[in-house]
C-alpha cells in the first residue's frame, strides 16, 4: 500500500505533467503553515527556472488541472507560486478503510529480506545488571522489533562478558574460601557436582570483593591478582575443574540475567559470550599475519586503520598485547568473523555507550580492511547517551552507589501500585499486574522518547505521570478506547468501515493515522525508536481532542456512531502495534 504523501505527490505530479511541466515538480509535503492549509507543493518555484516562466503562472496552470482531482477538497494558489492543498474527506476515508483491513496497516514488504544481527546486551557474568544496562537493553530490543516489523530477519545476541579476568578473580576467591571443592584438585577424576557451590547472591558478593582485593597496593593484593591471572590462564587453557566451575558461574548468572531481562520484556535469540570465539582467535591472528594486515609495534600486534581522508588521529587497532594476551578488539573481531561464517548477515548493529564510538570505528575499519566482512555488509554502531539523575550527573542510589536495575524496577512498581490502588475497585493481584505494565511503559517510553545519542534525566515522577508526554498517558488513551468499545461489544458491527470526517478534530485524527507507514519506514531507516514515540504522542493527542469534542456515546445516528467506533478501533490497533514494537503493552483498565 502506497504511503499517503506518495499518493498525493503522484496526483500532483500527474497534474504538472498534464499542464505541460515535469512531474517531478509535484512533490507534496505536510504544510508548514497549518493555519493556511494541510499540505503544500512548492514545485512551481523550481519550475520557474526550468521553464522561464513566472511560478505563479505555473501554479495556476496546475491548479486548474487539480480541480478535477478527487484527492483534494481545496486547491489554492498563493504568491509567489505555492500550491496550498486540503485533503478530501472521502479520499481520506477510503485510504483509512484500506489501511484498517491491510496486514500491518498497509506497510510494504521489503523487496529484499535482510538478515540483521543486533548486539545489544554486553553484561558481565557474575555481576548484577545496573541502571547503565538499561539503555542498551531497551533501545536494542526496540531496534530488533522495528527490523522484524519491517519484514526482515533479526537475531538478537546478548554478547556476554564471560571469559576475562573477572572469571579468574571469582575462581581465585572461591579457591581461598572453599579449598576443599573438587574443582581445585588436579587429581580428581570423578563427576563434578551438578549443583553450583554458590548462589547468585554469593556470586554477586564475591566478584566486587575479589576485584577490590586485587587492586590493593599490598603484598597480599599483588599475590591475589597474580593468582587470579593464573586462574584465568588455567581456565582458558582448558583445565577440567576450572572449566566445570566456570560453567556453574555461567549457569547461575545467566538464569538471573534472564529473570531480570524478562522484567524488562527483553529477550535474546543468542546467549553467546566472548568464550564462544576463544578457540578461533589463533586462526584469525594467523590469517591477519599471513596476509600482511597485522604487524608488530612495540611488541604488540596491530592493524593500521588510518585513512587518507581522516582529519583526526586514528590509532591502529591492537589485536594482541605485547604479552600475547587478547583484548576486547580481538574478541569483537573474532565475533564478527564467527557471525559472518555462521549467519552471513547483511547488517550488524551494535548498541553501546556513545563514548565507545572511536573504538567501534577502529574495529569496523579493521574488519573491512582485513576482509572479515563482505563489502556490502553494513556495520552500524548506535551510541547512546547516559541516564542521569535530577542533578544532571550519572544516576546513583541515595548512598552514592550504582543503582541496581532490579531494585530500580521494583521501586517503580511499588510506587505505581500505590497510585493504581488508590480509589480504584481492583483486586490486589490485578493492581500489581497493572502496575507492572504501567511501570514498564513509564520506564521504556521515558527512555525511548529521547534520541538515542542524547543524555536524559531519569525522572520517575514525570515518567509515571498520567498526563503529558509519558508512557502512562499513552496507556490511558488506549484503555479509554477499550472501555468505549467494550460498551458496544456485540451491539454494533464496527467492521462496516469508517465514514467521511465531519469535524476538524476527526479529520486531524484520520490524517495522523494515515502517516503510520511513512513514520515506521523513517524509524527503520534511522534506527530511531523516538520517532515512533513522537507519532504515538501526536496520535493520542489527536484522539483525545476528537474524543472531547465528539458525542460518541450519545450519537443517535447509527451509521455515524459505527464510523466513530471503527475509527477508535483503528486508533487502538495502531497504538498497540506501536507499543509492541517499543516493547510494552496496555492493560485492560487503569
Amino acid at each position: 500500500m502506497e504511503k499517503l504523501l506518495d499518493l498525493l505527490s503522484n496526483e500532483v505530479g500527474d497534474a504538472f505533467e498534464k499542464a505541460g511541466y515535469g512531474r517531478e515538480l509535484g512533490k507534496v509535503a505536510v504544510s508548514n503553515r497549518p493555519d493556511l492549509c494541510e499540505y503544500q507543493c512548492n514545485g512551481s518555484l523550481a519550475g520557474a527556472k526550468l521553464y522561464k516562466k513566472a511560478p505563479l503562472m505555473i501554479a495556476n496552470d496546475v491548479a486548474e488541472v487539480l480541480k478535477e482531482s478527487k484527492a483534494f477538497e481545496k486547491v489554492e494558489v498563493c504568491p509567489p507560486g505555492f500550491l496550498n492543498l486540503n485533503l478530501d474527506g472521502e479520499y481520506l476515508k477510503d485510504y483509512l478503510n484500506r489501511m484498517a483491513t491491510a496486514p500491518k496497516f498497509g506497510l510494504k514488504e521489503p523487496e529484499k529480506k535482510l538478515k540483521v544481527i543486533v548486539d545489544y546486551g554486553g553484561p558481565n557474568v557474575a555481576k548484577p545488571l545496573h541502571v547503565g544496562h538499561l539503555r542498551s537493553a531497551v533501545i536494542g530490543e526496540s531496534v530488533k522489533r522495528i527490523v522484524r516489523f519491517m519484514g526482515h530477519e533479526a537475531i538478537g545476541d546478548i554478547h556476554l562478558g564471560d571469559w576475562g579476568l573477572q572469571m579468574g578473580l571469582i575462581i581465585a576467591e572461591l579457591k581461598l574460601r572453599k579449598p576443599e571443592l573438587p574443582y581445585f584438585d588436579d587429581n580428581f577424576e570423578g563427576d563434578y557436582p551438578e549443583e553450583a557451590p554458590f548462589t547468585i547472591s554469593e556470586l554477586e558478593e564475591i566478584y566486587p570483593f575479589a576485584s577490590k582485593k586485587s587492586k590493593e597496593d599490598t603484598e597480599e593484593g599483588h599475590a591475589f591478582k597474580e593468582e587470579a591471572m593464573n586462574c584465568t590462564f588455567r581456565l582458558q587453557s582448558g583445565v577440567r575443574g576450572y572449566r566445570a566451575l566456570w560453567k556453574h558461574i555461567l549457569k547461575v548468572s545467566v538464569t538471573d540475567l534472564k529473570r531480570n531481562y524478562d522484567n524488562l520484556n527483553v529477550s535474546f535469540d543468542l546467549w553467546k559470550g566472548e568464550s564462544d570465539v576463544h578457540d578461533i582467535i589463533p586462526g584469525m591472528v594467523k590469517y591477519m599475519k599471513d596476509n600482511g594486515y597485522a604487524y608488530l609495534s612495540d611488541g604488540a600486534l596491530v592493524v593500521d586503520v588510518k585513512e587518507d581522508t581522516d582529519t583526526k588521529e586514528m590509532p591502529p587497532c591492537m589485536i594482541l598485547k605485547s604479552d600475547g594476551a587478547s583484548l576486547y578488539n580481538t574478541t569483537d573481531l573474532a565475533t564478527i568473523m564467527d557471525r559472518m561464517e555462521k549467519y552471513h548477515p547483511d547488517r550488524m548493529i551494535y548498541l553501546t555507550d556513545k563514548r565507545q564510538s572511536l573504538y567501534f570505528e577502529q574495529v569496523f575499519r579493521c574488519a573491512r580492511k582485513t576482509k572479515l566482512v563482505d563489502e556490502d555488509t553494513d556495520l552500524i554502531h548506535i551510541g547512546f547517551g547516559t541516564v542521569n539523575g535530577k542533578d544532571g550527573t550519572a544516576f546513583k542510589t541515595r548512598d552514592g552507589g550504582v543503582q541496581r536495575l532490579e531494585y530500580l524496577i521494583r521501586d517503580i512498581n511499588d510506587e505505581m501500585f500505590k497510585k493504581i490502588s488508590e480509589g480504584r475497585e481492583m483486586s490486589e493481584e490485578e493492581a500489581k499486574n497493572t502496575a507492572k505494565l504501567v511501570s514498564l511503559a513509564a520506564i521504556k517510553y521515558g527512555d525511548l522518547s529521547n534520541q538515542p545519542s542524547k543524555d536524559y534525566i531519569f525522572d520517575i515522577e514525570r515518567f509515571s505521570s498520567f498526563e503529558g508526554d509519558t508512557g502512562p498517558y499513552l496507556l490511558y488513551t488506549v484503555v479509554r478506547i477499550k472501555s468505549i468499545l467494550k460498551k458496544y461489544a456485540g451491539e454494533v458491527d464496527i467492521a462496516k468501515g469508517l465514514h467521511k470526517s465531519e469535524s476538524e478534530s476527526e479529520k486531524k485524527l484520520g490524517m495522523q493515522l494515515a502517516t503510520f507507514n511513512a513514520m515506521m519506514e523513517g524509524a527503520y531507516e534511522e534506527l530511531a525508536p523516538n520517532r515512533i514515540c513522537a507519532y504515538m504522542y501526536d496520535l493520542a493527542n489527536a484522539f483525545n481532542a476528537f474524543y472531547h469534542e465528539t458525542k460518541i456515546l450519545s450519537e443517535e445516528n447509527e451509521e455515524k456512531k459505527v464510523g466513530y467506533l471503527r475509527l477508535l478501533k483503528l486508533v487502538q490497533e495502531v497504538m498497540e502495534c506501536c507499543m509492541d514494537v517499543l516493547g510494552f503493552s496496555a492493560p485492560e483498565k487503569m
